[in-house]
């Protein structure tokens, strides 16, 4: 009998640089695929009409992530159309630039969207706050492994 015990795991790398182009502060973390996020993964798998992964926010609340969240709980500007999203092998990895401007102030969490406003949450997770002045650029590199353990 095959068994397979399928998992997903989410890692998030965000680097915070200066006007300069200065590494300022870089944090490494985990996320949640929120259950949003699974059912657009099975929608998608299924090849029916849920979109695809355009946006990434952040935010200004900390609340640990829960499988029931739908949204960021504190965004902070607007959501971010996603600079790349490259697929390999069995991960999946979307990178999103906060350039001077945008998504100012005291961070703590983000989310991957499939829209600039509503529609799904993909996954979200929260970090140690990162403060990202009005000169400072953000990079997020989220990357998605679908690992069978």
């Amino acid at each position: 009998m095959l068994n397979d015990n399928l998992k997903l795991r989410g890692d998030v790398s965000i680097v915070l640089k200066n006007s300069k182009g200065e590494v300022k502060e870089t944090r490494e973390v985990k996320n949640l695929i929120v259950d949003t996020g699974l059912n657009v993964i099975m929608t998608r798998l299924a090849g029916t009409g849920v979109g695809v992964m355009t946006h990434m926010g952040v935010g200004t609340n900390n609340l640990t992530p829960a499988g029931s969240q739908t949204d960021l709980l504190g965004i902070a500007g607007v959501r971010e159309v996603l600079d790349s999203t490259t697929v390999s092998a069995n991960t999946i990895t979307y990178v999103a630039s906060f350039e001077a401007g945008k998504g100012t102030g005291g961070l703590v969490e983000a989310g991957i969207f499939n829209s600039n406003s509503g529609g799904e949450m993909l996954c979200r997770t929260t970090f140690p706050i990162v403060t990202k002045g009005a000169d400072d650029v953000m990079s997020i590199t989220w990357t998605i492994t679908l690992l069978a353990s």
